[in-house]
Order: C-alpha cells, then structure tokens, then sequence
C-alpha cells in the first residue's frame, strides 16, 4: 500500500483530482441550499469532521491537504457563511462556538524573514462556547480559550486566555466575559439568510 501511496503522491493527475473535489466544494457544492448535501460533502469528501446539531453556511471556503482537510469541528456549533477554515495544518473548533461570517482561520501562511518564502503554521484551536466576531482573522497557531469572545474584525496573532474578549489589529484584551454560560447553539436558517424557527431552537 505504500508503494502505491508514494506512486500516487509523484503523479500529476492525482494532485490534480484532489484539487477539482476543493474546487467542486467550494464553488459548487457550498452554494447548494440544501444543507444536507453540503454537510454530507464535507463529511465524505473534503472529511472535515463535524459534531451533532452543527451547522455550516452556505459559502464556506475549505482548504486542505489532498487526502483530507484537517478540520474538526464540535458539537452545537455555528459556522456562518463566507468563513475561510484552512484544514492544511489543522483546524480544531470545540463545542458550542460561535464562528460569525467571513472570518478567515488559518494553520499555515509564509515566514516573511526566510529567504525561499518558507511555509510556517500550526494548529488553531477553538474551544468550547468561544465566540469569533464577523471578518476577525485567526492566525496559525492560536489557540482561542474556553468562553473567549473575539470582536469584529480583530486580528489575533497571540493565545486567548479563557474568557477573554480581544479585540483591535492586532488583537488586545479589551474585557472579560461572564463565565455564567448556559446557552446551546442551534441555529439553521433557511437558504442563504439569517431567517430560522427560533421556537424549534
């Protein structure tokens, strides 16, 4: 198996199928209303874990290794539309988080010092009930503690001590939030909008 593995990973065409599920997922398959196709798609294809109870908008944008993309995302979850999840070093999203539209996640991006443009990322964690602002940018290598909240377009370059609300580029603590969290998420709207049953929630 191996011997076929490493055959695989020198030809072409295989790089170049790999590539066509992303490019299927993220400019056909996300802008499918139908959430069942779209959740079945990173499951199956892009396998991209994903909890009970989770929604992922439409628009979503995943990126990944050929194999797989290294995203895990936990239960009672909110993935809003246009989120970018860079699955090449790894994503890891806890339970009960909060992900607002066009957030953009990374695991990997380049060493502005090396001389060959050297690749550089670790894994982003996310955990439980965090809550991360619209259009914030999550850099390689953080970790966002339990509870911690985020603000709208903040850049977050360092760690997010639990129950920390950051905000500002780059991101600074700016408050603290109540450790009082009692809430699940459940939320899934209709189509490409925000319109959803609140009393089934």
């Amino acid at each position: 198996m191996s011997r076929i593995k490493s055959w695989l990973l020198r030809q072409p065409f295989f790089y170049a199928l790999m590539g066509l599920k992303y490019y299927l997922g993220n400019n056909l398959v996300a802008h499918f209303p139908n959430e069942r196709l779209r959740s079945w798609y990173l499951r199956r294809i892009l396998k991209v874990s994903i909890g009970h109870d989770t929604h992922v908008s439409m628009r979503w944008f995943v990126t990944g290794y050929p194999v797989r993309s290294h995203v895990s995302i936990g239960n009672n979850c909110v993935i809003n539309r246009e989120v970018y999840l860079d699955g090449r070093t790894g994503v890891i999203i806890g339970n009960n988080v909060n992900v607002s539209f066009q957030t953009c996640i990374l695991s990997l991006h380049h060493d502005h010092n090396s001389p060959d443009f050297k690749a550089i990322g670790d894994v982003v964690k996310i955990h439980d009930h965090a809550w991360i602002g619209a259009r914030a940018v999550i850099l390689p290598g953080v970790t966002i503690g339990e509870g911690a909240v985020v603000a709208a377009g903040a850049v977050v370059a360092r760690d997010v001590a639990p129950y920390d609300v950051v905000g500002g580029v780059p991101a600074k603590k700016i408050g603290e939030r109540n450790r009082d969290i009692q809430y699940l998420t459940k939320f899934s709207p209709f189509f490409d909008s925000d319109v959803f049953d609140e009393t089934a929630a």
